[in-house]
């Protein structure tokens, strides 16, 4: 079982979140380190800082060494996804293949607005996001890539270099809606992210991937699922949550932080969750 860590980059300074991830990068029972994709701070006071997700991982990726990066997850709305494979590509060869891709619809309507961001119906939302899987499938493993979809279309493109990791970085689809993003999971995903919920809720929502799994032709076994847990609890009971998720089905533990980000608190909660998640 793998256990993973993330910050949500914002009400902090940037240092703070450096030395966060250093210590995450020396404790071996972490395996990846998360950030956002926002541009205001979420669930929280609606003012501060907030650390853009992709420049603040390209800026990591050179500052830890071992553990394996990404967004969790990435707004399809912010980017066109022929523009995020070729930060994607960029990303996995400057990390030496370390980078894992999130992408989610997009959702927060105060952001878009303030931005001026469109922010389609959620119809069209799950489309976009099944178009940007295969564009970005497209781009990655062909030498030259053509697409003619609804919203998106590739006419020649060659996005120079490709990533490390073949056929391409593992793709990561979160969220729990169960006619399209779980529908969409089972068709691209390599793993995928419950965001929220009790370890009841995630055994059911690996009942229906599967299910999906079955009509698309898909092995279940070839998607990793995984759940976030806030991490500002007990330790104990904590690593008592983990046990009862992993039962549910996971196979991959998110550690969820906030600022003030407390290097000291990622030994706590390894400790403790070690035994559960080995």
């Amino acid at each position: 079982m793998r256990l993973s860590f993330k910050t949500r980059p914002q009400h902090s300074e940037w240092q703070p979140i450096v030395d966060f991830w250093k210590e995450g990068d020396r404790i071996e029972l972490y395996d990846a380190g998360w950030t956002f994709d926002h541009l205001d701070p979420i669930f929280s006071d609606p003012t501060g800082p907030v650390f853009e997700g992709w420049t603040m991982l390209a800026a990591l990726s050179g500052i830890v060494r071992r553990i394996r990066l990404g967004v969790m997850v990435t707004g399809n709305t912010y980017r066109h996804p022929a523009v995020l494979a070729n930060m994607a590509a960029s990303l996995d060869v400057i990390s030496g293949g370390r980078l894992e891709i999130g992408l989610g619809t997009g959702w927060v309507e105060s952001e878009h607005a303030a931005y001026g961001i469109s922010l389609p119906p959620w119809r069209e939302r799950f489309d976009r996001l099944e178009e940007t899987c295969e564009v970005l499938h497209l781009l990655f493993t062909e030498e030259t890539a053509h697409f003619n979809g609804s919203f998106y279309s590739l006419d020649g493109a060659k996005a120079l270099p490709k990533p490390l990791q073949k056929p391409h970085p593992p793709i990561v689809i979160g969220g729990t809606g169960e006619k399209r993003t779980l529908r969409i999971a089972a068709r691209w995903a390599d793993q995928w992210n419950l965001p929220g919920g009790d370890p009841d809720t995630l055994r059911h929502k690996v009942e229906v991937l599967h299910r999906h799994c079955t009509d698309v032709g898909r092995d279940p076994a070839e998607i990793e699922v995984s759940t976030k847990i806030k991490a500002d609890g007990d330790p104990g009971a904590l690593a008592d949550l983990v046990g009862e998720f992993r039962e549910a089905g996971a196979d991959h533990i998110i550690a969820m932080f906030e600022a003030p980000f407390d290097p000291a608190r990622l030994g706590v909660i390894a400790d403790r969750l070690g035994p559960v998640v080995a």
